[in-house]
């Protein structure tokens, strides 16, 4: 082989892993995040962080997100674990359901094949009910509107779910009440027309679905109260919950604070997501945040110092790395194995 052979072999060996390595990163990828019904708090959100990569993440690293409706945390497990979404928001309570196989995930057994990104924002309870319906201002009292209906949140949602753990704390049958399955602007137009007595809607404050029932017909609804007593038996399995005092005037017609609970809300990803394209989403919503709370108020609380609070399940490696890059102390069980 002469030397211009020889020469134009080795660029050749040299260069292919390079066009290889060029031809991978423009590849274009395209995640599905599963949020939950247009009404609450989980889709705006989510369409938030979808919109953030097509704007930052899109034109130069060829890397998006498409948020989409579902029925809630566990719908979106559920499309998490059939690869027909590889992101989802979740409830911390479907996130420790479905990480301990328990609750509703009993049966299936421990769920490990996802991974947390981050802390979004809390999500608030509210139980809102017909004044006439019941003259007590504290959910533990609710068993008032037993056969009555009320709208417990759609089949197999989050709102469901958390509902039904939380009057089942507090020593409630959920199915005791007339329940009927309806996302949030549904059951705020069968509030308003008299429908039904009672709704279960947890979100970021402000949910869109009170303010719709509240405007239109406050002077006989009501947003109930929950006690410690009652925070403190709903947190028996769980320490989720916390303290939530929603001011007064936060709503139409409300004129005094609402004494609730909260617990977190988070990102998580398939565990075979791989860690640069997490890293950069990570990273693209801790230096956009100022949009990301342009969208919806309940999202202002996010901070980089809190984006890892509260969590229960193990953070994926590529949010672990935008993390340690900005100085963020990830705590042993935060790490997965």
């Amino acid at each position: 082989m002469n030397k211009f052979k020889l020469a134009f072999a080795c660029a050749t060996l040299i260069t292919l892993p390079l066009l290889g390595h060029a031809a991978n990163a423009q590849k274009e990828r395209s995640y599905i995040l599963s949020t939950a019904s247009t009404g609450g708090t989980y889709y705006p959100v989510g369409v938030a962080v979808a919109t953030l990569t097509k704007v930052k993440l899109a034109p130069k690293e060829k890397l998006s997100l498409s948020a989409i409706t579902s029925a809630g945390s566990g719908d979106n497990l559920n499309l998490m674990l059939k690869n027909e979404a590889q992101f989802g928001i979740l409830q911390g309570l479907y996130g420790a359901w479905a990480w301990n196989g328990t609750g509703p995930f009993e049966k299936r057994g421990a769920n490990k094949e996802f991974r947390s990104v981050t802390m979004l924002w809390k999500n608030v309870e509210h139980f809102t009910v017909n004044k006439s319906a019941m003259k007590s201002n504290y959910l533990q009292d609710i068993s008032a509107l037993y056969q009555k209906p009320l709208s417990i949140g759609k089949r197999n949602s989050g709102t469901e779910g958390s509902g039904r753990y939380i009057l089942g704390a507090l020593g409630l049958d959920a199915d005791k009440f007339n329940n009927v399955h309806m996302g949030y602007g549904a059951s705020a137009g069968r509030m308003q027309d008299g429908r039904i007595e009672g709704m279960n809607t947890p979100g970021g404050v402000p949910v869109s679905a009170i303010t719709q029932v509240l405007s239109s017909n406050g002077e006989n609804l009501k947003v109930l109260n929950i006690s410690d007593e009652s925070l403190e038996k709903i947190n028996n399995d769980f320490p989720l919950w916390v303290r939530q005092v929603i001011p007064a005037n936060t709503y139409p017609n409300q004129k005094e604070p609402i004494n609730t609970i909260a617990q977190p809300n988070f990102l998580a990803v398939n565990a075979d997501l791989p860690e640069n394209d997490v890293y950069l989403i990570t990273k693209a919503i801790y230096e956009n945040l100022p949009f990301i709370k342009s969208i919806h108020s309940a999202t202002k609380v996010m901070s980089i110092e809190s984006a890892i609070d509260g969590l229960i399940v193990p953070l994926h490696p590529g949010a672990v790395r935008y993390y340690r890059e900005v100085g963020v102390t990830i705590p042993a069980h935060l790490i997965a194995e």
